[in-house]
């Protein structure tokens, strides 16, 4: 499972406790919380893809298999082509 990990300035820590009890937590729900979002439009989008596909006839059950098995661009992918930038 990927870990991520954030440096804040002396300042960004101090505005965020301004406004978090837990800063951790605070970045966990966001991420998660933004991740979550983006899982519904692939899901949604692939869903919809298959059923337009005749020659599939079954999508699994399991939201996260059908979001892992997604063959979907990296945001780095769709901004180089619309910049017309290699990857």
């Amino acid at each position: 499972m990927p870990n991520y990990t954030i440096t804040l300035t002396d300042a960004e820590d101090k505005a965020m406790k301004h406004i978090a009890v837990s800063v951790q937590d605070w970045i966990d729900n966001a991420v998660k919380a933004r991740a979550e979002k983006a899982m519904n439009v692939i899901y949604e989008a692939e869903v919809e893809r298959m059923n337009a596909d005749e020659s599939i006839t079954t999508i699994p059950a399991d939201k996260n298999q059908v979001i892992l098995d997604a063959d979907i661009k990296t945001a780095e992918q769709i901004n180089n082509e619309s910049t017309g930038s290699a990857s």
